[in-house]
């Protein structure tokens, strides 16, 4: 893995299910030796997670990127999230990004580390959104008294308005038991709440002989 990197920032745009995955990419960071830094702080690495349902996507998207080079000319930067599954050509032509990843990506960015600045072009690197079925668990912890427990992901409605499933992918979820040892461990440390997210958390289950009705009750008990 890279040691040109000491210290990474994260910045979420969007909704609570993309701050759930970010918190989980940056533990991954800091269980490898990195130092999280404030997004506003200088930093070596910035990674921006991006939304696409709000209409300026873009325009925010430059310009966390333009703030993240002006506190490091030298810094690299990597966007991931939803617009970057949607436009990823259009975000690599963005002056300053280094790498883009996709939906299915995103999760393995410390794997990316070492290709960062081999090649003068931006890397993009993005699976298409049918060949995206797993689903990662994800949540965040310590960083505020609520904590985002993440339940499902994708979405299988295909309403003419929305880009949600070409951004996830198809509608899937965690189980109970993976979603209950999560949640235990959550509240072991100092959050006073858990909020359950996802795209649609009322589909919980559905495929399968759990359904949301069954975790709710399980996380009564907890």
């Amino acid at each position: 893995m890279s040691t040109r990197y000491k210290r990474i920032a994260f910045h979420t745009l969007g909704c609570k299910l993309n701050f759930s995955e970010t918190a989980t990419i940056s533990r991954d960071f800091i269980r490898h030796g990195f130092e999280k830094v404030d997004y506003r702080d200088e930093a070596d690495f910035y990674v921006l997670n991006t939304c696409s349902v709000t209409n300026n996507a873009d325009k925010e998207a430059r310009k966390l990127i333009r703030q993240a080079k002006r506190r490091n000319p030298n810094s690299s930067i990597a966007v991931i999230g939803c617009y970057a599954q949607l436009k990823p050509n259009k975000i690599a032509e963005i002056d300053g990004v280094d790498i883009v990843l996709g939906a299915k990506e995103k999760f393995n960015l410390l794997q990316y580390l070492d290709t960062i600045g081999l090649k003068e072009k931006t890397r993009v690197i993005q699976s298409e959104i049918d060949h995206v079925h797993k689903f990662t668990p994800s949540y965040s912890a310590g960083e505020r008294t609520r904590s985002f427990l993440k339940i499902q992901d994708g979405c299988d409605y295909s309403c003419s308005f929305c880009t949600i499933p070409l951004a996830r992918g198809e509608r899937r979820s965690d189980t109970v038991k993976n979603t209950m040892k999560t949640a235990r461990k959550v509240a072991k440390t100092a959050t006073r709440e858990i909020v359950l997210t996802g795209v649609n958390i009322g589909d919980f289950g559905k495929g399968t002989s759990e359904t949301f009705y069954d975790l709710v009750q399980q996380l009564n008990n907890l």
